[in-house]
């Protein structure tokens, strides 16, 4: 990271805001965010085998003979879910702001928060979608909840030491890989699993996934270091006033799309021309660096007035809805590709990209109208009101 840049996320005393004012650019990189990871998540619901047939490690798409495709994928694999993380870590460090204020004690408040999280991702695990995200940032929040009561000295030590130990692993990751002699048998989807999706029942899907829980789980095991630094990440940005609409603020922004751009694309284009070998590298170290350049590049386009209104109310509806949208964006999906709905990955096994690029444009419209129409008669988001109902906030 620039030293600059380092500079501005260090002072962090003096852009912390007194009142709970809601930040409306939060709202929208939060849609960004959950309509970005879909443009990732599609093409795993698309795929014969689904989720079985990501984990055996289906090639990427060939930059000259599948251009369409290759830029779709690499605009999305990894950076919004990156996105997604650093956003969790801000409105983790937004929690605490507000129990400081209301004088609720820390952690304890917020662990039934966080164990209502897992809940509802081990049963979005389950019933939808075997990579799920939220058990592995309601684990991963209850860590850095603890550290959010510690010193500034204590959190940068584990930041900085816990990205090192993730950018070794993945390098050691990619040596392996690197040394180890070719053989494309391996990627090779089991008829069986790509029957479970095709034609079975949803139950068979749901013993599926039980089955095969452990590596269908493992992402967010061994990228766990990634995620205690995105989420610690986020709380720096809170509270240096990334997101604040000052001059403090916009300047931070045009330095992460600077730096997070002009430094991420060309690094994780190199990894990602360099083959599938560098899979790690390129989802688990590049891409959140062009996540931070996502992050400035979208609050750059809102200080400017670049979006049209109805882009930015369109993704700030689904970003106050966000764990509805993205719970229902997959389920959307299931209903679109599997057997037990309409069966389109099998019927358009052999069609080509475009199919899978419009069922994506098609779930963002109809999550963008949904969420618009749903925040005209309530103030949360279906899955939002049941969490604040049970846990009575």
């Amino acid at each position: 990271m620039p030293n600059s840049l380092r500079a501005s996320f260090d002072d962090t005393s003096s852009a912390r805001s007194a009142a709970p004012a809601r930040l409306p650019l939060l709202d929208v990189l939060r849609g960004a965010a959950i309509l970005g990871t879909l443009m990732t998540n599609v093409w795993i619901f698309a795929t014969p085998g689904s989720e079985w047939a990501f984990l055996q490690g289906t090639p990427m798409p060939d930059p000259l003979g599948e251009p369409a495709e290759a830029l779709f994928r690499f605009l999305a694999d990894g950076k919004f879910l990156s996105l997604l993380t650093i956003l969790f870590g801000v409105g983790l460090a937004i929690q605490y702001d507000s129990a400081a204020r209301r004088g609720t004690p820390w952690p304890r408040g917020y662990r039934p928060r966080a164990l209502f999280l897992f809940a509802e991702g081990t049963l979005h695990f389950v019933l939808v979608f075997g990579f799920d995200v939220l058990m592995g940032y309601a684990l991963t929040a209850l860590l850095i909840a603890r550290l959010l009561a510690r010193s500034e000295r204590v959190r940068r030590a584990v930041m900085w030491t816990s990205v090192s130990l993730h950018v070794a692993l993945m390098s050691l990751i990619t040596v392996a890989l690197l040394a180890a002699p070719s053989d494309d048998s391996g990627n090779e989807v089991s008829d069986a699993a790509v029957d479970v999706y095709a034609h079975g029942s949803w139950f068979d899907q749901i013993a599926f996934r039980l089955e095969n829980a452990v590596p269908l789980r493992m992402e967010p095991v061994f990228s766990f270091g990634l995620l205690v630094f995105l989420f610690l990440l986020g709380v720096r940005l809170h509270r240096a006033g990334a997101f604040t609409p000052t001059d403090r603020g916009r300047q931070l922004r045009s330095r992460m799309a600077v730096w997070g751009l002009g430094v991420g694309i060309p690094f994780n284009a190199a990894l990602w021309l360099g083959g599938e070998e560098f899979f790690f590298l390129g989802r688990y170290v590049a891409a959140p660096v062009v996540a931070v350049g996502y992050l400035g590049l979208v609050g750059v386009a809102l200080d400017r007035g670049w979006f049209p209104a109805f882009l930015t109310h369109g993704l700030s509806a689904v970003g106050r809805t966000a764990l509805s949208s993205y719970v229902l964006q997959n389920v959307l999906c299931m209903l679109a590709c599997y057997g037990l709905g309409l069966g389109l990955a099998e019927h358009f096994a052999d069609s080509g990209p475009w199919w899978v690029m419009g069922l994506w444009a098609t779930v963002c419209v109809s999550l963008v109208a949904a969420s618009t129409l749903w925040l005209r008669h309530f103030s949360h988001g279906p899955l939002e009101s049941v969490q604040r109902r049970v846990l009575r906030r």
